[in-house]
């Protein structure tokens, strides 16, 4: 991982606020709503996936209270609608849309982007599924990779020219810790020859979400687009809901110290959009509204990332068996190894 950029007096070009090292500001208890304190985002037009429950409500809450305007990309447009009301019922002013997005139907992804229109500022790749019983998308692949990965990068990957028209686009991906358990699999994508392994699934999809953001900020450098991966840390949402009733009652109980709320869970998604120097040998990892240490093991189950997850020939590698597979450009019949 490179170097922390040093701040300048320059202002951030998604943003339009004075680029600054706030890390030390910000932290493991700070919440969205702290973050974007005194923070303008008027004028700036925000996509968050998922914002109909857990950390992606509390994201487009925090930045709708800066000024953005929101769009909620959600699967069940009805929660998206009764999300939006009760955003609207704290914040009269909040810029609000709903728009349907199924991100295991690569349909539905194109259906979003062709109709978008306009620069879009801020990409927030919230929506996730998590230990989730072996399914497959309709074309195939295994519900991990295709939802939490090929769906988001398809996502930004179509509608690539209103990121670029905003000058300055930032693509924040929601990681994990879970990560540490499975680099990318290029040989078995989908759990065809080996035993299906819902942990190692999940965790191959959360390295996968940080690798996008390594080759994004590579390629698109040059059309002012930066792009990096957040932790938001340790939360009981309904992410966990396909976990055993025992084992999450019992890992409750076992961890219960330094458990986040949704609130503080959102903080370094928003701060990452907002405030985080990002950009070419920029933290591509970050985690309590600061960039994660390099680690061989994640640290308490909770905290670093794992070299695998910043291998940059292993993302310039996925990014092209991705555009393979979502139809970007041209299927290959093998994609060597940068």
């Amino acid at each position: 991982m490179g170097p922390r950029i040093q701040p300048g007096p320059r202002p951030d070009r998604a943003t339009g606020n004075p680029v600054a090292d706030d890390s030390d500001r910000f932290g493991e208890h700070s919440t969205a709503l702290d973050v974007v304190e005194g923070i303008d985002l008027h004028g700036r037009t925000a996509l968050v996936t998922g914002a109909s429950s857990g950390i992606g409500v509390e994201t487009a809450r925090a930045l709708a209270e800066a000024g953005a305007a929101v769009v909620l990309a959600v699967r069940d447009v009805d929660a998206g609608r009764m999300t939006a009301a009760e955003i609207r019922a704290r914040n009269p002013a909040a810029d609000l849309r709903v728009l349907q997005l199924d991100l295991a139907d690569l349909d539905s992804v194109s259906r979003l982007a062709s109709e978008w229109s306009g620069p879009l500022h801020l990409l927030v790749a919230n929506a996730g599924v998590m230990h989730v019983p072996e399914q497959r998308t309709a074309r195939g692949h295994e519900w991990h990779f295709g939802v939490n990965h090929l769906g988001h990068f398809a996502l930004a990957t179509r509608p690539h020219r209103a990121l670029a028209d905003a000058q300055g686009a930032r693509v924040v991906s929601l990681s994990s810790s879970g990560h540490g358990a499975s680099g990318i699999r290029f040989d078995d994508l989908d759990f065809r020859m080996r035993r299906y392994d819902a942990g190692l699934a999940y965790g191959q999809s959360k390295s996968a979400n940080v690798l996008f953001g390594i080759e994004a900020t590579r390629r698109w450098h040059d059309d002012g687009i930066a792009a990096a991966a957040v932790m938001p840390g340790g939360i009981w949402t309904g992410l966990q809901r396909h976990w055993d009733p025992a084992v999450l009652a019992d890992m409750k109980r076992r961890y219960s110290d330094g458990v986040k709320t949704v609130e503080q869970g959102a903080a370094t998604t928003v701060f990452v959009a907002t405030r985080a120097e990002l950009g070419m040998g920029a933290p591509a990892y970050w985690e309590d509204c600061g960039p994660a240490q390099v680690v061989d093991s994640i640290v308490d189950g909770v905290h670093g990332v794992m070299r695998h997850a910043l291998d940059p020939d292993a993302a310039h590698r996925l990014w092209a068996v991705s555009e393979a597979l979502v139809g970007v450009a041209p299927p290959a019949a093998s994609v060597p190894s940068r």
